[in-house]
């Protein structure tokens, strides 16, 4: 199931199945005619994204995320990303060395995260390359996007 949602910044999607949630879009997301009105538990997941933009931040590592449909690798990146909080970032290295990696696996945590299905809930756009530089951002707007969120988060903004 799947609905979207306004925020200040656009408009989001959720989607989500019996148990666990599925996928996240940040804006702009597109409503479409198979959203659904959302259920209670799902509508307050979507309180909280909205708070979480409005500089209420938000831990969303609390969150059921159907980590099935990204592999085994990909979820232990994702779920290192979970503990990184608001107003702070990590780098490539430092996520791998997190989950028992090498420095030379930062370009596999990098690839992880761009397959990220809940950027914004799961924080990818907190880990950044070592020496501060942006690097890419999947979500809409790219890096521009990823360096909203940080500014919005009271993160330091790093050159690009």
């Amino acid at each position: 199931m799947r609905t979207t949602f306004s925020t200040h910044l656009g408009i989001c999607s959720l989607s989500w199945n019996e148990h666990e949630l599925t996928g996240f879009q940040l804006p702009p997301a597109e409503r479409r005619p198979d959203d659904v009105d959302p259920p209670l538990p799902i509508m307050a997941i979507i309180e909280r994204v909205r708070r979480h933009l409005h500089q209420d931040y938000q831990d969303f590592s609390d969150l059921n995320y159907d980590f099935t449909q990204v592999g085994d690798f990909c979820a232990s990146v994702l779920k290192a990303a979970l503990t990184v909080p608001a107003g702070q970032t990590r780098s490539y290295g430092e996520i791998a060395a997190a989950i028992g990696q090498p420095p030379a696996a930062s370009r596999s945590v990098g690839a992880a995260l761009g397959s990220n299905p809940w950027p914004l809930l799961i924080p990818c756009h907190r880990v950044i390359a070592a020496n501060g530089k942006m690097t890419g951002f999947s979500s809409p707007g790219g890096i521009e996007t990823k360096l909203k969120l940080l500014a919005l988060e009271g993160s330091q903004l790093f050159p690009l």
